[in-house]
């Protein structure tokens, strides 16, 4: 079996960077909805869905009105939520909570936020659910990680090595399975 091509692409930058967005929406700006659409340009996708947060949503259009493709919505791709800590910068959160966060998400979630076992689980119930044609999801960083470490099992010291800024394109090769596995094709900034 030769399995699909999954390829997942982090929203374009937003107006105001530097934030951790989660559930916090905000509007993307011009030139990265434009880095969006060049990314996707060549990828021979059949298929393009958005978390459905603005900063996709906004470039998933415009990828599907370049490619001629209609865009499914999918919100389990959207990103951690936050609690307490959406929309506000790192610099703005208690220091030592923050770290212990970044360490271990899972038993350290933000007040009133999402543990990452929650969105790994979210992103493994949305990859199982693809049909096995090429396709392109219009996500964000930490959607991307969870699929990381539910495909290829990277720990979470791996996955912060990982440098999704925005507009990278993470392409895999997926297998079905139980689990289902993939391997990593490309990683374009």
């Amino acid at each position: 079996m030769s399995g699909f091509a999954l390829h997942l692409l982090r929203h374009g930058a937003p107006e105001t960077p530097g934030l951790l967005m989660g559930r916090t929406d905000g509007a993307p700006i011009a030139e990265g909805i434009a880095a969006c659409v060049a990314q996707a340009r060549d990828l021979g996708i059949e298929r393009l869905i958005a978390s459905g947060l603005h900063r996709s949503h906004a470039a998933g259009e415009a990828i599907g009105a370049a490619l001629g493709l209609p865009l499914l919505i999918d919100p389990r791709w959207r990103e951690l939520d936050f609690g307490d800590w959406d929309g506000k910068a790192a610099s703005a959160i208690d220091r030592d909570a923050l770290g212990r966060f970044w360490d271990d998400p899972d038993a350290n979630p933000p007040a009133g936020g999402e543990r990452w076992s929650a969105l790994v689980a979210r992103v493994s119930a949305a990859i199982a659910d693809l049909p096995p044609v090429p396709t392109l999801i219009v996500t964000h960083g930490g959607a991307m990680r969870a699929a990381l470490h539910a495909l290829c099992g990277f720990d979470q010291r791996q996955l912060w090595a990982f440098d999704l800024s925005y507009s990278t394109l993470l392409s895999l090769r997926v297998w079905r399975g139980e689990p289902p596995s993939a391997q990593i094709a490309g990683l374009t900034p």
